[in-house]
């Protein structure tokens, strides 16, 4: 995975393999009037151990600070990911219901794959309202794992 963060807030954290990341790098990088550096901050060390406890069982929810860059609708629709219980998961419909745009369903899923920060505000826990596993910019099968993983650490 690959992370970025300020001192005060996590801004990305997304699959290596994803064509977005550097999109994103630069959108966020633009938002902030930053230079790309390359460098650990405390904020990145903590969000290691963090990964390293979620994929272990160990933890449910992460205590970093987060920041989105994107539109007002956008922004809400990724806070009402981090409403999603771990182990749990919404329908795109109930996430759009959530935010109150009930008709929504597409605009919602499309901010949904806007989501810079994957498995920290947890777009894997929106599924269709049939239940399929559909729509995670990381691929369908780690969507999956994730799901999986959550369960099977809900105990």
């Amino acid at each position: 995975m690959i992370a970025m963060a300020t001192d005060e807030a996590l801004y990305v954290l997304d699959f290596f393999d994803q064509t977005s990341w550097k999109l994103d790098q630069e959108k966020v990088l633009m938002h902030l009037g930053a230079a790309n550096t390359s460098q650990e901050n405390t904020l990145l060390l903590t969000l290691e151990q963090e990964l390293k406890e979620y994929f272990a069982g160990q933890r449910k929810e992460f205590s970093l600070p987060v920041a989105f860059v994107g539109t007002s609708f956008q922004e809400e629709v990724w806070n009402y990911l981090l409403t999603i219980p771990y182990g749990q998961t919404h329908s795109y419909k109930q996430q759009a219901e959530g935010v109150g745009n009930p008709k929504g369903v597409r605009a919602v899923a499309n901010a949904n794959s806007r989501n810079r920060l994957s498995i920290v505000v947890p777009c894997h826990r929106v599924i269709g309202s049939n239940g399929a596993l559909t729509g995670y910019a990381g691929g369908i099968a780690r969507k999956e794992f994730l799901l999986n993983l959550e369960r099977k650490n809900l105990l």
